[in-house]
């Protein structure tokens, strides 16, 4: 039997970065976003959200791959808050994410950021957290 074990540490916004996660709302998407996903095999870690963005941590099996699964989390979550008329208005995600990869030994570093996403926010807004980012993992801003 293969053993595989990838973590993924994923991130995006909502459409153009509009501030549009709650308090309120904030329980019921992550609830759903992770019911869902376990129906559809995919073994989310850890997650959390500010009101205007989103931060995953998934374990891909053989099968998965990071564009699917994110994509597949993506367009259902956004299509189950608008058919449940959550927000006030078309709830959508941005196209782009930022998926990045970490080792074993790095898991409960990368959960401690994850979970401390509000403190984290009072002193940087999601824009400066987004290019360190694209900074630190050398990304090239148009698609690389």
């Amino acid at each position: 039997m293969p053993y595989s074990r990838v973590w993924i540490h994923l991130i995006w916004s909502t459409k153009n970065r509009q501030r549009t996660i709650t308090k309120e709302i904030k329980p019921l998407l992550i609830t759903h976003i992770i019911e869902n996903a376990k129906q559809k095999g995919i073994h989310i870690d850890t997650i959390n959200c500010v009101i205007d963005h989103i931060h995953l941590i998934i374990s891909l099996s053989r099968d998965q791959t990071i564009s699917k699964i994110t994509q597949l989390i993506k367009r259902e979550s956004s299509n189950w808050c608008n058919k449940q008329n959550i927000f006030k208005t078309k709830f959508e995600w941005q196209e782009e994410y930022i998926a990045v990869s970490f080792s074993h030994s790095m898991l409960n570093k990368v959960r401690e950021y994850i979970n401390n996403q509000e403190e984290h926010h009072r002193k940087k807004s999601f824009i400066e957290e987004y290019n360190e980012f694209i900074n630190k993992y050398e990304f090239d801003k148009n698609g690389g």
